[in-house]
């Protein structure tokens, strides 16, 4: 039976135009990336499942793809363990490698790896796919692309700063208006864990809370009632989350709910550093806000936590993130190295991007030229003038058989070739060639000696 054409789920197929596009967006954020000093590296597809496990937290653990071992180390699988029922063991006995879940925790390794090679603070970018084992739905993949930028090895401000500009400037100069991006702090979040009396359970109240978009309030309430918070404790929860104004004021209510607990104060002036500093210098593009529901991967922030919304004229959740972690490189050996990133949601912005029409209109480098194939007697000088064509720049093709006149023109039709070029026996005798346009009709006849480019550009 025949094989049905079909790729996984989660997984996609891109046409010319789709490429063309999405080397637009790459070409934007790179030529952001190296305007701000970022360097770029690249690492393999798959790491070893030690360098990837334990840093995602458990949910995101489940979500890495493992790769079965091969050849004779499928000798080491640990058939007891799967018997005994304890498959956590038969996992860890089948697989040594997994591909990359994000860009983030293979940069940490790189770092410690090549760490006596690298000048420190280290800017670097990287753009390349990662894959997770997560539910399909619309803007959200099993295999996309990341594109992150990190500076490591010093725990200024400035870069605090300068990851939001990097933001504004990238959705600045794809004309992205209404983007939020949303900032809160780690030791905000361990401050209201404290104030509702849960400071040993912060993890589990931030899993919850970050879930508070998708599910309301009452839901996050009834999660953290599920898992062992007590009642009341929860019921404070709700006056701290309501607090309203912009983000200075948000931040000014803050400071009296959490005065007992110097850590949250510590990351509120972190905060309003950084809301004044850029309110000063001034943003083209994005807004800002506090948003104390953000909790994203608090298995290794330790400061600043973004995240960058969507404008509101689109369906489409966040499209970029990061912060600050202290001591990400420290799992790998490598102590006392601050750093910060951020990450942009390729796929997301492209499909974005199209939505509102926002990519450039002539954006395809489609072939200029079709030579029209008369027959043997005429085609080197065909093949002649082609090769000219190409090596001046332009793009060009020539028909590959002898076919009918109809079945060439149609072909340069469907492709949108604004010109052919015919030079047929009754051309050849006459030395000279045809040149047609296809958007207007018109045709005309040219010695041989004249310079084909030319004629493409008027």
């Amino acid at each position: 039976m025949p094989i049905k054409p079909s790729i996984p789920k989660g997984t996609r197929d891109f046409s010319a135009t789709d490429i063309a596009k999405r080397n637009f967006l790459k070409q934007v954020l790179r030529q952001n990336f190296e305007a701000y000093g970022f360097e770029p590296i690249e690492t393999p597809t798959f790491e070893r499942t030690e360098t990837l496990l334990g840093k995602y937290g458990d949910e995101g653990d489940r979500l890495i793809f493992r790769i079965l071992n091969s050849g004779e180390k499928v000798k080491k699988a640990n058939i007891d363990a799967l018997a005994a029922g304890k498959l956590g063991a038969f996992a860890d006995s089948v697989t040594e490698k997994a591909l990359r879940y994000d860009l983030t925790v293979p940069f940490a390794r790189y770092v410690a790896q090549y760490q006596n090679d690298i000048v420190f603070p280290f800017r670097r970018y990287q753009i390349q796919p990662v894959w997770r084992a997560d539910r399909p739905q619309h803007g959200r993949f099993q295999e996309f692309v990341q594109c992150d930028a990190d500076i490591i090895g010093d725990r200024s401000l400035v870069q605090e700063l300068e990851v939001i500009q990097l933001y504004d400037k990238v959705f600045s100069d794809l004309k992205l208006t209404g983007v939020n991006v949303r900032l809160n702090h780690r030791k905000i979040l361990a401050g209201l864990a404290a104030a509702i009396g849960a400071p040993d359970q912060l993890i589990a109240f931030t899993v919850a809370l970050d879930k508070l978009d998708k599910i309301g309030i009452e839901g996050v309430e009834k999660e953290l009632i599920d898992q062992g918070f007590a009642t009341d404790v929860v019921a404070k929860l709700n006056p701290i989350l309501s607090l309203e104004g912009n983000a200075e004021e948000k931040l000014d209510q803050l400071k009296l709910i959490l005065a007992d607990h110097p850590e949250a104060l510590e990351g509120i002036e972190e905060l309003n550093y950084i809301f004044k500093t850029l309110q000063k210098q001034g943003l083209q593009c994005v807004s800002l806000d506090v948003d104390l529901t953000l909790a994203r991967g608090l298995n290794y922030y330790t400061g600043m936590i973004v995240e960058v919304r969507a404008p509101k004229s689109v369906k489409m959740g966040s499209i970029g993130g990061g912060g600050r972690y202290d001591d990400l490189a420290g799992s790998f050996g490598l102590k006392d190295k601050s750093g910060i990133g951020i990450s942009f949601g390729f796929d997301r912005i492209f499909l974005i991007l199209e939505e509102l029409n926002l990519f450039p209109k002539e954006i395809v480098k489609r072939t200029q030229l079709l030579f029209l194939h008369t027959g043997e007697a005429g085609l080197d000088w065909c093949i002649n003038a082609l090769q000219n064509l190409r090596q001046a720049g332009l793009a060009a093709e020539i028909y590959p058989s002898a076919a009918k006149f109809k079945k060439q023109l149609n072909y340069a039709h469907q492709k949108q070739i604004p010109f052919v070029l015919i030079y047929g026996e009754e051309e050849q005798a006459q030395g000279v060639f045809v040149l047609k346009n296809m958007t207007s009709g018109h045709q005309k006849t040219h010695p041989l000696i004249t310079p084909i480019a030319s004629l493409l550009s008027n």
